[in-house]
């Protein structure tokens, strides 16, 4: 199972907007995807919900991974945009 941690470079953390567009990232991934909090506390990834039930804030460290054909693929797409700010997009 591919997967990667990778610090949240949103500047409110994944609240709101950025959660709203990680998680239609991750629903369009074609595998299943989760989030891991620094807490240890797992989410499916395609959840608006469960990301915002993680409380990650701007700098955080959170663990994407996926399964399936095209998992690689699905977790380097989803590191970068974390990596990026995406209360700016």
């Amino acid at each position: 199972m591919p997967q990667r941690t990778v610090s949240v470079a949103s500047s409110i953390g994944l609240h709101a907007r950025p959660a709203a567009l990680f998680s239609q990232a991750a629903a369009q991934a074609g595998v299943p995807v989760t989030i891991t909090n620094a807490a240890g506390k797992t989410v499916n990834a395609a959840s608006i919900l469960g990301i915002l039930s993680l409380g990650v804030d701007h700098g955080d460290q959170v663990t994407i991974a996926a399964e399936g054909e095209g998992a690689d693929a699905a977790v380097d797409l989803l590191a970068q945009l974390l990596g990026r700010d995406l209360d700016k997009e």
